[in-house]
């Protein structure tokens, strides 16, 4: 059994906004302390073993300048690489390029804060009409899989079972919450309260198959 008010309730989610080149941005950021050195964090997320071991397969050259690949989902291109504080990646999906930056710093002997924005422009469409929902529910999952791999303790959503938890009323709710949680907040960052929760019940309704009521 999954903590799921537990999980929730240890990530950290703020929405904001970022003067790109090319215009205006919208940023999501995700982020969770784990009982992990800075080292093994690191390594967790930069390593072509071991990133399946909690997100998803990975193909491609992990290094500066390199692209990846990730099986069925998002690849881009590795545009800085700070070993072991960070990295920042294009992510490209459905034929819109976003950003990711991660970044890792020590919070407290042996443990890791893990903090992740994800940068996209104003007029992306997933953003109108989900919010910051739409690609935070999904983080949220990762957060969740990389917490359960550093437990180490087989408890949790580990890859070979995410499949069968997928379909599981315990992940309904999981991804219910955290999309609300997303939605609070985009109102918090300005975004009229109607039209977050709109956008709320829409990325639930994307992500869990059941209509908004």
């Amino acid at each position: 059994m999954i903590d799921v008010i537990g999980q929730i309730s240890s990530v950290e989610r703020t929405v904001g906004s970022r003067t790109l080149p090319a215009g205006e941005a919208r940023v999501s950021i995700i982020s969770q302390t784990y009982d992990a050195p800075l080292e093994d964090v690191w390594d967790a997320c930069t390593s072509a073993d071991r990133i399946p071991r909690w997100f998803l397969p990975i193909s491609g050259e992990l290094r500066l300048g390199g692209r990846y690949q990730l099986e069925g989902n998002a690849g881009g291109t590795i545009e800085r690489c700070d070993p072991p504080h960070g990295f920042a990646a294009t992510w490209e999906y459905g034929g819109e390029v976003s950003w990711i930056e991660l970044r890792l710093s020590p919070a407290g002997e042996g443990r890791t804060r893990f903090e992740l924005e994800h940068i996209a422009h104003v007029d992306d469409q997933r953003w109108a009409e989900f919010g910051p929902g739409a690609t935070g529910v999904g983080w949220d999952m990762g957060l969740l899989g990389l917490a359960s791999y550093l437990a180490g303790d087989g408890s949790g959503v580990t890859p070979d079972r995410a499949a069968e938890w997928m379909g599981s009323d315990e992940a309904r709710r999981f991804m219910t919450l955290c999309s609300e949680r997303w939605g609070e907040a985009s109102a918090a960052a300005g975004t009229p309260a109607d039209q977050a929760r709109a956008a709320a019940d829409r990325t639930t309704a994307a992500y869990t198959g059941v209509p908004a009521s």
